[in-house]
């Protein structure tokens, strides 16, 4: 017998609107805060790499520039993470800019007067104090800028402004070494970006949140590390994702191979560091216009297997365009994992103890590149540049395959849409 009533057909679902987050005037200052804070951060990174390899021609120096940043991260990144739960995120978010457009004043005034380098990477570690503070807060403060129903069309949106900046950023950063043959220029607008970053915060009104009222104590402080252990669907996404980029990043190394390998100059990097924010881009604007996905797990498991195989064509390619190419796709398949894991983060975790869960992604995630930007320089000094970056994609797709055997639920995961709230 047929179900159907042709007198009251079932209603269609509705649309899918990809810009329906970009209509809320805060959301777009916080967007367009990030955006300057990447672009400043960027060309930073641009500069800071180039500097301490012209003056040292040191790969375990160009790692230290890593380590030198998440250190910080690693032993702040929890506390910050528990006040971002009891007291203001975005005072907190401002305090964080503070930090950071200190740390690049030093550096500009290093610069020009040629200062040591042990106190460069006192300015980077500088740096990753403010950062240690800003990424818990900053994860943590988008359910108070967005209705929880557009997370998902948030967190595309933030990536996709990520990536537009991380072009911007590193192409700017290149350019602005080759125009001024030294570093410095970098430096004073990543301290003007912070400045900016602050304004635009500045008239942000936030949704009240459930504050965190449990006594101070070591248990409440390492409460969101429980809660990211017992959960397996961000356990596994956060597991793959460090391993992948820890593994699989080549962008410590492009200073060599920019120099030595592809012979492109400063400009060729910016545009190498560039590449793959290019991709993540192309892939944000494709996830924003089209319905979530409808197998988010299998798409994130081929995805980061994908960025393995383009890291490894990359570290065997001696073509400026191949490699330019693979590390395209690297940004652009690397896109689908940070959209599919920041969505989860979001939705799974109750409003109470999004600082400290945040507090947990920044050290498995946040600290992920500079750890990999070590890990790079160690291993190039001892297996060379192009080892290095093939071993890491092997090690990448190494890492999808125990990921998937492990915790089968990766596997099954469906649309992003269905996925249950946690509740505390």
């Amino acid at each position: 017998m047929a179900t159907d009533d042709p007198l009251n057909p079932p209603l269609p679902a509705p649309a899918h609107d990809p810009y329906a987050v970009l209509r809320i005037d805060d959301y777009r200052l916080f967007l367009q805060a990030g955006m300057y804070a990447t672009i400043g951060g960027q060309m930073q990174g641009v500069a800071v790499g180039w500097e301490i390899y012209e003056r040292t021609r040191s790969p375990t120096a160009l790692g230290l520039v890593g380590l030198a940043q998440v250190l910080p991260v690693i032993l702040l990144a929890i506390p910050a993470g528990h006040a971002a739960d009891r007291y203001n995120r975005k005072l907190q978010l401002m305090v964080a800019q503070i930090f950071l457009g200190a740390s690049a004043l030093g550096l500009a005034w290093l610069s020009i007067a040629e200062g040591p380098i042990s106190l460069v990477y006192f300015c980077l570690v500088l740096s990753g104090v403010g950062q240690a503070v800003n990424m818990p807060a900053r994860w943590a403060v988008m359910p108070q800028v967005v209705p929880r129903a557009m997370i998902a069309n948030a967190v595309t949106w933030s990536s996709s402004s990520w990536q537009v900046a991380s072009v911007v950023g590193p192409a700017l950063g290149g350019l602005s070494i080759a125009l001024t043959t030294g570093a410095t220029s970098a430096y004073l607008f990543n301290a003007a970006c912070s400045m900016a970053v602050i304004a635009l915060i500045s008239p942000i009104v936030l949704r009240p949140f459930a504050r965190d009222f449990e006594p101070l104590s070591f248990r409440s402080v390492l409460a969101g590390i429980r809660f990211v252990l017992r959960t397996e669907l961000i356990l596994a996404t956060i597991t793959l994702d460090l391993f992948a980029v820890l593994l699989g990043g080549a962008v410590a190394l492009l200073p060599i191979f920019a120099k030595e390998i592809l012979k492109v100059g400063p400009t060729g990097l910016g545009w190498l560091r560039a590449a793959p924010s290019i991709g993540a881009f192309l892939m944000a604007i494709v996830l924003a216009h089209r319905p979530p996905l409808k197998r988010a797990g299998p798409a994130l498991l081929w995805s980061v297997a994908g960025f393995g195989a383009a890291t490894i064509v990359f570290g065997l390619s001696q073509s400026p365009a191949i490699s330019f190419v693979m590390l395209l796709f690297t940004g652009a398949l690397d896109n689908i994992s940070v959209v599919v894991r920041g969505t989860l983060v979001q939705v799974l975790t109750p409003d109470e103890m999004r600082g400290r869960v945040s507090a947990v992604n920044a050290i498995f995630i946040g600290s992920s590149n500079e750890l990999g930007e070590f890990e790079s320089g160690v291993t190039a000094r001892i297996f060379g540049a192009v080892r290095a970056v093939v071993l890491g994609g092997v090690g990448s797709i190494l890492v999808v395959t125990a990921v998937a055997w492990k915790w089968p639920s990766v596997r099954r995961l469906g649309s992003l849409h269905h996925v249950r709230v946690s509740s505390s």
